[in-house]
């Protein structure tokens, strides 16, 4: 079986990163930055979306974007930590013979350098991510494009935002919510989880049960 993960608020909590180049980008561009507990929200969806809705045109949107990955790229891409408990349960599912897949909205060239720095590329079999233009930003583009590279059907999406859960259903995989990430217990299963776990213990032991 071929279980695919999502990366920020699933495998590590890159919020710091994430919210720090936001606010870099917007401070450059002389806009109003909106508070941390605001900046949250930012985590999960495309950051071009999340830039036009607040800036309100797509021009100033890319000029944000570039902005954004200029710290990023350098800072803000380590301004992270993994999970407790996240090797363990990749470890497990390698173990009980799943083919882990990374799927997230990042940028693939940044993703690939976050889960190589933390040991976590030894555990997957690939790394799906978007393209520096936007392609293959939305989840549910995204893993179709996976699985059809990969020649799969079916599949498990594990993730802790509504998209990573709508994106599922859309690629006709199961959706299982992340609790420990940025999404809410009713955000996950108003976008259609199938099962919800507290911890990356119990995703595994979830897993293991779609898996059977």
């Amino acid at each position: 079986m071929d279980v695919f993960l999502d990366l920020d608020g699933t495998l590590t909590d890159n919020s710091i990163g994430i919210m720090a180049s936001v606010e870099h980008a917007l401070t450059h561009l002389d806009e109003p930055v909106p508070s941390r507990k605001e900046l949250l929200a930012w985590i999960g969806p495309p950051l071009k979306n999340s830039f036009q809705a607040h800036l309100g045109s797509e021009e100033k949107a890319a000029r944000a974007i570039a902005l954004y990955r200029e710290r990023y790229r350098e800072t803000g891409l380590f301004e992270n930590e993994v999970y407790d408990g996240i090797p363990e349960m990749m470890d497990h599912l390698v173990a009980r013979g799943a083919r882990l897949h990374l799927a997230t909205s990042k940028p693939r060239v940044f993703a690939e350098r976050i889960v190589a720095h933390f040991g976590l590329d030894t555990r997957l079999s690939s790394v799906f991510g978007s393209e520096l233009d936007g392609h293959n930003s939305e989840k549910a583009e995204l893993l179709k494009y996976a699985k059809e590279t990969l020649g799969v059907a079916g599949g498990i999406m594990l993730g802790d935002r509504c998209y990573d859960m709508t994106g599922a259903l859309a690629a006709d995989c199961k959706a299982i919510g992340a609790l420990w990430g940025f999404g809410s217990r009713e955000e996950l299963t108003d976008a259609g989880a199938h099962r919800l776990a507290g911890t990356p213990s119990e995703a595994a032991t979830a897993i293991d049960e779609a898996l059977q």
